[in-house]
């Protein structure tokens, strides 16, 4: 018969939302799909199962999926009320008629649903039947399941719903909609008092406990609870999935999707995002139109808004766990993820790999260079290009470190040429930023790429030289609770060791008394390196620094790019925000340590004129330091400018002395 013909698998197989988690194994959020969450039966209070059963299917327990006192009952009430106003399903008809396609309200559908009804029993016992119910039937409005319902409806899981919060809902079962709090709390209230009348009848609860449920305050929700949450962090999770699972994985649902997000980073990260943007935007003369001024109006289109945006990326250095992702202002008035799609002209912020390629081919820290202005032809493949300093100031010859905690262009670009662009490229490329073009524009970072790019290529100064890959998603389980993917975890060497820990070194410097000394002032105290990045006329603005353990990359600027305002640096705009999240981060998760040197670390007397070990000559001539260096970084040579015999017991001098600049020239064109 037609019966038999139906899969009694199908009862238990329930298309659910999937949940998505932050590090914690904490409900981040949900992902769109039938509003329905599987829960097993003891995660429902015992309260909602007794009321749920005086209101359906009092003798359950007793019946084999049709109850004939049930039927005769209905009966006789609705020949003596003359019309069809009480039903004899029983709950496992009911679940037949929600699992299975029966077909209208005929007879011959409640003959068939009656007798698979006979055949749920025979395969599921009662509590297996109970639990498959509250989780399939639909409770209103859209949503389906008692977990969905009590979350929707009073804000907490179904294991905490209160007497009287369970004989509600039960006593909307049969007309959700209609009796849905939301909309008719007086008939949801009066539905309510019905179910615990019904249970007193039973005996399952007292007259006292009936009128104390009744007199309790039925605390339901103003609004509905959000279970799945639009915004910029769950669209990047959402474009991981598309990458990771198949169109048929996404739509069976009930996956569990843990993610590398922290709430106590990413919150921080929105709330500084916009309370530091809307202060840019209270300047006296701020010439854009402020976002308190646009239309709320929600956005599905990935448009760019005319008001002050920006994005940031902070990602775990010793994972490559990303722990707050911030693409935008709103993500309801423009889906632009900014973090991940948009590419911005990095700047300044490109500098430090500059330096850590011209470190990788033997120039050190103290060698000294020219901040002249560069002269035409100067550039290979570029005579025409001189660029200048952006306080359009010249200072004469100054140690490399200097050049990039002050941030000079035209020492970064001599710098640049001494390492070459191959050379550049690549070491950009293995950090993972790739296509950096080889043109000579990239020693100032004019080129593009994605805040998530350029933090987690800063992650490698942080890890002394080790890529560990950023990634979003950690571990995510099928809804039979088999892991059908688990991140990688990819880490490999990327920067020579020595070499990250010399441009680490003078980044912690640009925090201490360089172009990004602001942060000091503003109450950020723990050991950190980074840079400020700022393009021409102040278009874009960044910060990308590190601690340790955590990196936060920021960028602000306007969807179509044009000046911010005047004086609008990276330092002004950016950095308050970065100093914002890094306070706000856990001290006890997130430790702020130290720097820790490579092994083997030795101080040696150096040349500053030709980056070799300075000899007896170089002493004589004022051109030796001493410096720390890393073996990987040790010059093997003697000078071969001074040349002279080895150092014995003569010391070179701890400064670079001005005696040394009357050589420069010949090597560095400076004045």
């Amino acid at each position: 018969m037609w019966a038999s013909t139906f899969n009694l698998e199908d009862v238990k197989q329930m298309r659910e939302r999937s949940t998505v988690f932050d590090m914690d194994g904490k409900i981040f959020s949900r992902l769109a799909g039938e509003n329905r969450i599987v829960v097993p039966g003891d995660a429902v209070a015992r309260n909602f199962k007794d009321a749920l059963l005086a209101r359906e299917d009092s003798r359950f327990y007793r019946h084999r999926g049709i109850d004939p006192v049930g039927i005769a009952r209905a009966l006789v009430r609705n020949f003596s009320r003359g019309k069809a106003s009480e039903g004899a399903s029983t709950i496992t008809q009911q679940l037949a008629r929600n699992s299975f396609p029966l077909g209208g309200k005929t007879l011959h559908r409640k003959l068939l649903e009656a007798f698979v009804a006979l055949r749920i029993e025979q395969a599921y016992s009662k509590e297996e039947i109970l639990d498959h119910y509250m989780n399939r039937i639909y409770f209103g409005p859209g949503g389906y399941g008692i977990e969905t319902a009590s979350l929707s409806y009073f804000g907490k899981s179904a294991s905490k719903l209160t007497l009287g919060e369970s004989a509600m809902i039960a006593g909307i079962v049969r007309a959700p909609s209609y009796f849905s709090p939301f909309t008719n709390l007086k008939g949801a209230l009066k539905q309510r008092d019905q179910v615990l009348a019904r249970m007193v009848k039973l005996e399952k609860i007292t007259d006292a406990e009936s009128r104390v449920a009744q007199e309790a305050r039925l605390g339901v929700a103003g609004k509905r609870v959000a279970l799945v949450h639009e915004n910029y962090a769950m669209d990047a999770v959402e474009r991981e999935l598309n990458i990771l699972l198949t169109d048929e994985q996404r739509a069976e649902g009930g996956m569990k999707i843990y993610t590398t997000f922290d709430p106590a980073v990413q919150r921080p990260a929105e709330a500084a995002m916009d309370g530091e943007l809307r202060k840019v935007e209270s300047r006296a003369g701020y010439g854009h139109p402020r976002r308190a001024d646009f239309s709320q109006e929600a956005k599905e289109e990935e448009l760019p808004t005319p008001y002050l945006q920006g994005a940031l990326v902070a990602i775990d250095n010793r994972s490559g766990g990303i722990r707050a992702l911030v693409g935008g202002r709103d993500y309801a008035e423009s889906k632009l993820n900014r973090a991940f799609m948009a590419k911005r002209q990095v700047g300044s912020t490109f500098k430090p790999f500059v330096y850590a390629a011209a470190f990788d081919r033997g120039m050190l820290p103290g060698a000294t260079v020219s901040d002249a202005p560069l002269g035409r032809g100067e550039v290979k493949g570029a005579p025409d290009w001189t660029p200048d300093n952006s306080d359009r100031s010249n200072k004469g010859v100054l140690r490399v470190d200097e050049g990039l905690i002050l941030s000079r262009n035209t020492m970064s670009v001599r710098i640049g040429e001494r390492a070459g662009l191959p050379a550049i490229a690549k070491l950009a490329g293995e950090a993972g930023l790739a296509d950096v073009p080889q043109i000579p524009g990239i020693y100032l970072g004019t080129f593009e790429a994605t805040v998530r790019d350029l933090t987690a290529a800063y992650t490698v100064l942080a890890n002394g030289g080790v890529r560990r890959q950023a990634y979003l998603i950690e571990r995510i389980d099928d809804a039979s609770g088999e892991t059908i993917y688990r991140a990688a975890h990819i880490s490999r060497p990327a920067m020579d060791a020595g070499v990250a820990w010399m441009t680490t070194s003078i980044l912690s410097k640009v925090i201490e008394k360089g172009t990004a000394a602001s942060a000091r002032q503003m109450g950020f105290a723990k050991p950190a390196a980074g840079k400020t990045g700022t393009t021409n006329d102040y278009v874009d603005a960044w910060f990308v620094g590190y601690t340790t353990s955590l990196t936060c990359g920021v960028w602000v600027g306007l969807d179509t790019p044009k000046t911010i305002v005047p004086k609008g640096s990276g330092a002004a705009l950016a950095l308050p925000i970065w100093v914002d999240v890094m306070k706000a981060a856990p001290a006890a998760r997130y430790p702020a340590n130290a720097f820790p040197q490579p092994a083997n670390v030795r101080r040696v007397g150096v040349c500053a004129i030709s980056n070799e070990l300075a000899t007896e000559a170089c002493i004589h001539a004022d051109a030796s330091y001493m410096i720390d260096l890393p073996p990987s970084c040790m010059p093997r040579d003697l000078c071969s400018v001074h040349r002279g015999g080895a150092l014995t017991e003569a010391k070179p001098k701890r400064s670079v002395p001005q005696s040394i600049f009357r050589s420069f020239k010949k090597f560095f064109g400076g004045e």
